[in-house]
């Protein structure tokens, strides 16, 4: 969601900034964007399409977890020239870090937990519990090696859109902002990346 956001508001604040400065919104060309598809049904597979979510194992997709986000690193320094690239791909970096050293999950505080859940709901998560079919695992900021780039970030509630999120999602929302944002100016604003 907080990607989601930030990618309507990039190309909203990038075609507002091409009509302003009288250019056209330019299209970029991204390499090995085939990476980015492989991460995405990768993650698709593992957790949201429930005919395979209940097939596989919590091993597997923590091993899943981690190799689809090597292959969005790959991605986003293959591109790193790119405005906003740098960002976005220390964002990755920094969620890939605290996944890795958390047994393959992102950790999420057992309060934020709560939060997720619907009010007056019967489920209990439990310290060491995988939330629901996500990527998340409930752990407490002193049994989490670096807490701080975990799913520490709530939405405001007055959103009404329970989700939890880390430092590591800001950064690579704020990088495709900027990446879309800057597509509304010049073309010698950005470099695309040769082949």
């Amino acid at each position: 969601m907080v990607l989601l956001i930030a990618i309507l508001s990039g190309l909203t604040a990038g075609y507002i900034r091409a009509r302003i400065s009288k250019h056209t919104y330019q299209a970029i060309s991204l390499q090995h964007s085939w990476l980015v598809f492989l991460a995405y049904i990768s993650q698709f597979l593992a957790f949201y399409l429930p005919a395979t979510r209940t097939l596989i194992g919590n091993q597997w997709v923590s091993y899943i977890l981690v190799g689809s986000q090597v292959m969005l690193i790959i991605f986003a320094w293959i591109n790193r020239k790119l405005p906003g690239f740098w960002l976005l791909g220390l964002g990755l970096l920094l969620n890939f870090t605290v996944i890795l050293l958390n047994g393959g999950w992102m950790p999420l505080p057992p309060e934020n937990a709560r939060r997720l859940l619907p009010p007056g709901s019967s489920i209990t998560l439990n310290i060491g519990d995988r939330a629901g079919f996500g990527k998340d695992m409930v752990l407490p900021k002193e049994q989490t090696r670096l807490w701080f780039l975990g799913d520490i970030f709530m939405l405001p509630d007055f959103l009404n859109y329970p989700l939890a999120f880390s430092i590591g999602d800001i950064l690579i929302s704020a990088g495709a902002f900027w990446l879309l944002r800057s597509l509304g100016g010049s073309r010698k604003n950005h470099q695309e990346v040769s082949p």
